[in-house]
């Protein structure tokens, strides 16, 4: 929070939240504590203060006077002779007795650190060995503003050296500024950290990652039901660092997996539209897995309490053992949990009110199908699959004297569901389960 003019009030709150809520919390940070705080920037202007000081006794920075307009004249005039815009270090050639007039004067002033040709390469971790003669391309940068705060230059390399930092992963952008903050570290004395730069993460048309590209916050995802595994994983198989490609990765899979090695210098393209495929996977681990499967249960009874809330949803189809049925046989079917409370999926949650005559209507056979239907289900235990169920009720109908299959079928339908289209019939029934099935039909051909 060193540039005071852009800070959003609750905006650090909300990326710890979202760090939290990915399985990724921060071993230290403003809420956690931790042995090396403050961790708010705003809160160590002191640390900031004293080095700067100790950069200025050294000669390795200076106090700059030059006002806002003089710093706007020269920009203009660069880009007027079609120049990079930089600063022309003229405080740098103050003579002490000039400084101390200028102070005494009450004149306002930033610290500048000195830029010095020769800077020594340095070896990326994954863009191997750089150096950049900054001294060449720019003026002496501020490290210490008028209002007290620093600029990222000397924050960074400050709680990096007193944090006890020993790598620095960062995006590529800040690859070109690594050999001035080694001048950094220099001036102070310091052993830097090794750094690695990394490459961004770009939209599938090569555009870089913006919100003007669409809703790319962490919060809309977790509104919208993605699991943080699932973006966690895509975000790792559209980049590097990893043995190999591979959908449906844990975060402890992620851990023992990388090499920073591996990183390639190539941005990566994240494709959103997969996102979905990647959800289904981790979904369905998490049904599988008993302790998040009973968590996914009270959502789902909640999901289902709020959609469908209104049309009276009989207690009995949010019990807990009738939900955890639904979520085991429907997963890897649905990539989100929203998917189950559709109107695809409504005869899971609301009992249709059908007569016998609607029945009678398919079939003056209706009394004697529901029969069968209800013995086949009393066996049902020996049924374990769709297509089991499905020969089973092919085999009924054989039974029946006159009514055909598809008319067989939209009597069951209506039964069960109430509805024209949607599932299979066999899906319906096995989603159901022989309690539920039994329940439907006895009710329809009693009313």
């Amino acid at each position: 929070d060193t540039d005071q003019a852009r800070v959003v009030p609750g905006a650090a709150e909300g990326i710890e939240e979202m760090l939290d809520w990915a399985g990724i919390p921060p071993d230290e940070s403003p809420r956690r504590g931790g042995p090396f705080g403050p961790y708010q920037q705003s809160q160590r202007l002191e640390l900031y203060r004293r080095a700067s000081e100790v950069l200025l006794e050294r000669g390795a920075a200076y106090r700059c006077f030059c006002t806002a307009q003089r710093l706007e004249l020269l920009k203009k005039e660069a880009l007027r002779s079609h120049q990079t815009p930089r600063y022309d270090n003229r405080c740098r050639h103050l003579t002490p007795v000039e400084v101390a007039e200028k102070l005494a004067r009450g004149l306002g002033w930033v610290v500048r650190f000195r830029l010095e040709k020769g800077v020594q390469p340095f070896r990326d971790l994954v863009y191997g060995w750089n150096k950049h003669e900054v001294a060449d391309v720019e003026g002496d940068p501020v490290i210490l503003k008028g209002d007290g705060f620093p600029t990222y230059h000397l924050a960074n390399v400050v709680d990096d050296h007193y944090m006890g930092i020993s790598h620095v992963l960062r995006g590529t952008e800040w690859l070109t500024s690594t050999s001035k903050h080694l001048l950094l570290y220099k001036a102070f004395g310091w052993d830097p950290p090794e750094f690695a730069h990394l490459p961004l993460l770009l939209n599938k048309d090569g555009g870089k990652l913006s919100k003007r590209q669409g809703d790319i916050f962490l919060e809309r995802f977790a509104r919208d039901g993605f699991l943080p595994e699932a973006l966690l994983d895509i975000v790792t198989n559209c980049g590097s660092g990893f043995t190999e490609k591979q959908m449906g990765r844990t975060l402890e899979e992620l851990i023992s997996q990388f090499e920073i090695g591996r990183i390639t210098t190539h941005s990566a393209l994240l494709d959103l539209e997969n996102l979905p495929e990647f959800n289904r996977i981790h979904l369905t681990r998490h049904i599988e897995h008993k302790g998040l499967r009973q968590k996914l249960v009270r959502e789902l009874q909640e999901l289902v309490e709020h959609v469908y809330g209104d049309q009276q949803v009989d207690q009995e189809v949010l019990e807990k053992e009738y939900v955890e049925r639904v979520l085991l046989l429907r997963k890897g079917h649905i990539a989100f949990l929203r998917n189950l409370v559709s109107s695809d999926y409504s005869y899971l949650w609301v009992r249709p009110s059908v007569s016998r005559e609607q029945l009678r209507a398919i079939s003056a056979e209706a009394d004697e199908i529901g029969a069968l239907v209800v013995g086949l289900m009393a066996r049902q235990a020996a049924v374990v699959t769709m297509e089991e169920l499905s020969r089973a009720l092919r085999s009924l109908q054989e039974q029946t004297r006159e009514t055909k299959y598809s008319s067989m079928m939209q009597l069951l339908r209506l039964a069960l569901s109430g509805q024209q289209h949607g599932p299979s019939v066999a899906e319906m029934m096995l989603t159901l389960g022989p309690r539920e099935v039994c329940g439907r039909i006895h009710k329809a051909l009693s009313g």
